[in-house]
């Protein structure tokens, strides 16, 4: 146990430490119950990605600035300051009526996510020693599980009651709650005389990597490739400013020495690519349930719960297999899992029935569980104690870029396929597929057209798992170049 944080209550933090996990966990599921119903009130399948993307693009933005602030000034300050800033981003969202709105409301939430995420690994981290870690992050999990199950009957019960309006409510008595555990059971001692550095020109020039690559994603296949293209540029030039800059920096805001670990780099390179997958398995198949099989939004968060529930079994497997094998190893067989689980997907039709996919989502569950369990273990154990915050935050950065980088891919994906699919029957537009989406509003269109329909919203979404297919591919060549890993927990 670190000596900084031995004056804590540990299993009181622990507990507010779940609690924040639980409340990022149910706000995605929520929201992705919600989404068809959110599309049919707001009018806007083309900027449903957007919800998405600029929750996830704040949050990858802010994510490496948190990491290395916990690092000079402390967890505890970092960590309540985005705790605040979710719950105020949370009700903002839930006075939201219009898609505008809503986006902006995302960009604050989003925001305050960026510390959250890092920082719960980063406080495990600290106060439980390496061969409890897997276990307690396994534990962690279950806030996923829980979740998942909680939140379908929740989101479902208020978007058909009430108004998805008050999805978002829940956060804020959660967010109090875990606020209080924190300020007064955390107890962090931080060092006398002890001159925090932070790296300004560095930070900005972070935000001008990061910024406009993940703008640019989001502005493909929209107009003129001419926008993408200069965002691109711009990240480019920056990146090579950023790493001059960083070279002469006595306390960078992310210390390059780190990317001279192979094993650090190509885990975090997986963790983005499977996170990338996981977007699409999470955001768009209560679409599937709710466009193509007519499910309520309850049932429709359903079909991805045996995901998170399952995830727990893979965290604590993933500690269990950290002593025997080497990180890639592990990688090998949560590849093998996630590959299962995406066959079984591509092979779905439009008449695939609802038990098919709760199979599929418990086996991709297990896959999920042991790879981020074994990437986030890994980058933590391989850097020096002193970086710890740094890596777990690059480790969740890159995490989210490529859930952001793939909701946007994703999301040109089915808008294309719904384009074309509208162009080519003359008697469908986007705004019928708006409404088929919708099971509320899909009883309003014409019964003849709903099998066409539904095969349209179908190729969208299977194209989108052949996408998914590629990652997971890229992940297994990747994962082969390293033949030989640093230990772990004893690995071999």
């Amino acid at each position: 146990m670190n000596e900084k944080q031995t004056q804590s209550h540990v299993v009181i933090v622990t507990i507010a430490v779940f609690i924040a996990t639980f409340m990022t966990a149910i706000e995605g599921t929520i929201v992705s119950t919600a989404m068809p119903t959110i599309i049919g009130s707001l009018h806007g399948v083309s900027l449903m990605n957007w919800v998405f993307s600029i929750y996830l693009l704040m949050t990858a933005v802010s994510t490496p600035i948190y990491g290395k602030l916990s690092d000079v000034v402390g967890r505890k300050p970092v960590f309540l300051f985005g705790l605040g800033l979710f719950v105020v981003g949370s009700v903002l969202c839930s006075m939201s009526n219009s898609m505008l709105t809503l986006i902006l409301a995302r960009v604050v939430q989003g925001l305050g996510s960026g510390a959250i995420q890092p920082l719960t690994f980063t406080i495990i981290a600290d106060i439980y020693p390496l061969e409890k870690r897997a276990k307690i992050l396994g534990l962690n999990g279950s806030a996923w599980g829980i979740a998942a199950v909680i939140a379908p009957l929740l989101g479902g019960f208020i978007v058909e009651q009430l108004s998805w309006h008050w999805v978002f409510l829940i956060n804020l008595p959660v967010g109090i709650i875990t606020m209080l555990l924190i300020w007064i059971f955390f107890k962090e001692k931080r060092e006398q005389g002890h001159k925090v550095k932070i790296d300004y020109v560095g930070t900005m020039l972070l935000i001008l990597v990061l910024l406009p690559i993940m703008l640019a994603l989001q502005y493909i296949g929209t107009g003129s490739p001419l926008l993408p293209i200069g965002l691109v540029a711009v990240s480019i030039i920056s990146i090579f400013i950023f790493i001059h800059f960083e070279r002469k920096v006595s306390d960078p805001i992310l210390p390059l020495h780190l990317f001279s670990n192979k094993t650090f780099v190509i885990q975090n390179v997986i963790a983005l690519l499977v996170s990338g997958f996981l977007i699409g398995f999470e955001a768009y198949i209560p679409t599937w349930m709710q466009g193509i099989l007519g499910l309520s939004p309850s049932m429709g968060g359903f079909a991805v719960t045996p995901s998170s529930i399952v995830w727990i079994f893979g965290s604590f497997w993933a500690g269990s297999l950290l002593k025997k094998f080497a990180p890639n190893r592990v990688i090998y067989i949560s590849l093998i899992f996630l590959a299962t689980a995406n066959v079984f997907l591509l092979l779905a039709h439009v008449d695939t029935p609802f038990w098919y996919f709760l199979m599929l989502a418990a086996i991709a569950g297990c896959g999920f569980g042991l790879t981020i369990t074994t990437t986030t273990v890994t980058a933590q154990t391989v850097v020096p104690s002193e970086n710890v915050g740094v890596a777990t935050s690059f480790n969740t950065l890159l995490r989210t870029i490529g859930m952001s980088l793939m909701v946007s891919v994703d999301g040109i994906i089915l808008n294309t396929a719904l384009a074309n699919g509208a162009a080519q029957n003359k008697k469908i537009t986007v705004d019928m597929m708006n409404k088929l989406i919708d099971p509320q509003t899909a009883s309003q269109l014409p019964t003849e057209l709903l099998p066409k329909m539904r095969e349209i919203l179908f190729s969208g979404l299977h194209n989108i798992y052949v996408a998914g297919a590629v990652l997971l591919v890229i992940a297994l060549l990747l994962n082969a170049f390293e033949i030989k890993n640093k230990d772990i927990l004893g690995s071999k």
